[in-house]
């Protein structure tokens, strides 16, 4: 989700907001402000938004009940969408979101005996390494009709995955050579999801200064099948006293073998409840149920560990009333996440989350333009996975900041 929702436990489902874009329902596109000429009801003037996230996450692994424990920590690239009106109630939106990260080394080391004596024979090194990732460049449109929306993103899911594993066994009167194990899969494909909202007014209407509403949002995808194509070497190597691995010999080794990603379908039913106030002023409330079919998914044919799984998300804003000083034109937010993690090694993980942010405005003296904002998001999030009935469990803390960037374009100049 974008930092604005993800602040708000990671609602999105019938959340619209002018000044950020909402790509995980393209419904919300139809919101994307206009200013239009009163005879002809032509556009002469839009609010073109560019909408630009960062991470910086710390993840914390731990055996439980065991004193061990493994942190990383990572600035990463979160999403850059453009959002711009085409007339009135018809947007179009596109950008560029990574959608998975691979990223891992592990490093095992064990004694091996002989099964009939017991004797300790050889000592073994083995390194796990995962590296890789998949991204999404889309563009998509949201039209509405009165107080129904509907949009659709279209987009080219691709990336690649690699894995190897490299053993090394050590002994005082024989000589190994190590051995290395690799898998090498890319993937892309066309890749389309879609939504659609409905708004019912409880209080007032569009054109009034104060109004309560109730937005309904639906989104989600289809099972998609994804091209893919693996390499797959199996070789030996020596090491120098510089770390540099040099091929000995190739045992098996595969190019280009034709295979699949079957990605799993999954979809996003949720409200939002707000109240806007004569001067901007406000609240919302807002809660989602998101469920993936993640039992269908297959990686290059393969079953993974994955399971069925669902999350609950509920989240809210609050504006106070507009005033002098900077705090009142601030906007706070805060919600939380629930469900089971979609992956299941030996047991369910249970997942919880809460979450905190702040839309803090730039301020300026710049009267130029009505049209003109700038705004800095900000999300943090505290994640758990697993518990201690788990083999492992996992804390995450995540500091996400968005900059959201508003201008008029298409402006209609006239001349005295």
């Amino acid at each position: 989700t974008n930092i604005s929702t993800r602040s708000m436990g990671g609602i999105s489902a019938g959340y619209v907001d002018v000044l950020s874009v909402n790509f995980n329902n393209p419904a919300s596109y139809s919101g994307f402000q206009t200013f239009l000429e009163e005879r002809s009801k032509k556009l002469i003037s839009g609010r073109v938004l560019l909408d630009v996230g960062v991470n910086i996450e710390n993840r914390t692994l731990r055996v439980p009940n065991q004193p061990e424990k493994f942190s990383s920590s990572n600035a990463l690239f979160s999403y850059v969408q453009l959002g711009m009106p085409l007339r009135k109630n018809w947007g179009l939106s596109f950008g560029l979101r990574p959608m998975s990260r691979v990223s891992y080394k592990i490093n095992q080391r064990e004694l091996l005996f002989d099964p009939l004596t017991g004797k300790r024979i050889d000592s073994a090194v083995t390194q796990y390494t995962g590296d890789g990732g998949s991204y999404l460049p889309s563009i998509g449109t949201g039209f509405a009709i009165k107080n129904f929306s509907a949009g659709v993103n279209l987009g080219y899911l691709f990336g690649k995955k690699e894995s190897s594993t490299r053993r090394s066994l050590f002994n005082d009167s024989v000589s190994y050579n190590s051995s290395n194990h690799t898998s090498l899969g890319s993937f892309g494909d066309v890749f389309v999801n879609g939504g659609v909202q409905y708004r019912i007014n409880i209080q007032g209407n569009k054109e009034t200064p104060k109004q309560t509403y109730l937005r309904l949002g639906l989104s989600g995808n289809l099972q998609q099948t994804l091209n893919a194509t693996q390499d797959i070497t199996r070789e030996t190597f020596i090491r120098d006293a510089s770390n540099v691995d040099s091929r000995i010999d190739s045992v098996y080794e595969r190019k280009d073998v034709k295979s699949s990603i079957i990605y799993p379908s999954s979809y996003t039913a949720g409200f939002v409840l707000e109240h806007i106030k004569e001067k901007g002023d406000g609240w919302l409330l807002g809660a989602d149920l998101t469920k993936t079919k993640w039992s269908n998914f297959r990686y290059l044919g393969a079953v993974d560990s994955v399971q069925d799984n669902w999350q609950l998300h509920v989240g809210g804003q609050y504006r106070p009333e507009f005033g002098r000083a900077y705090f009142s034109k601030v906007a706070y937010r805060a919600g939380f996440f629930v469900g089971k993690d979609y992956i299941k090694v030996n047991k369910s993980l249970p997942q919880l989350g809460l979450t905190l942010g702040m839309a803090l405005p730039i301020v300026t003296n710049n009267r130029q333009s009505l049209g003109q904002f700038t705004v800095v998001n900000v999300a943090l999030e505290v994640e758990k996975r697993g518990n201690n009935d788990n083999l492992i469990k996992e804390n995450m803390f995540r500091l996400s900041v968005g900059l959201n960037f508003s201008d008029l374009w298409f402006n209609k100049r006239k001349y005295d």
